[in-house]
């Protein structure tokens, strides 16, 4: 059985850093492109930052570059979303998720390529 079991989050001032986990089982972790996506209250779930296989390449959204880094640790079956300065506009529930079609170098930003999603964390962030 694959799960994705995500912690970190919570509630934050604007500036500040938070750090998101994802630990992956069931499932050969290093097969599978991961990503970070987010769902803000009467919004589309919405593409984040995603990962190769390798951890070789990333790839963010516009408004997250240069605040957030995605990583991962394959010996671990983790994937992590550090989040060093956060804004009020990042508040939404964060989901990971594990994509095993995408090729090895590849990360795709749609929802409907994704395998397996983990349960969401809610991130709040106050001005």
């Amino acid at each position: 059985q694959v799960q994705l079991v995500q912690s970190g989050g919570g509630l934050a001032q604007a500036g500040d850093p938070l750090r998101l986990s994802c630990v992956a089982s069931g499932l050969t972790f290093s097969s599978y492109a991961m990503g970070w996506f987010r769902q803000a209250p009467g919004k589309e779930r919405e593409f984040v930052a995603g990962i190769s296989r390798s951890g070789a390449y990333r790839q963010y959204t516009d408004s997250v570059k240069g605040r957030f880094t995605i990583s991962r640790d394959n010996a671990k079956s983790t994937v992590y979303l550090e989040m060093d300065t956060v804004k009020p506009e990042d508040t939404a529930v964060y989901y990971c998720a594990a994509d095993r079609r995408t090729a090895a170098a590849g990360i795709t930003v749609t929802t409907t390529s994704y395998d397996y999603w983990g349960q969401g964390t809610q991130v709040t962030v106050s001005s």
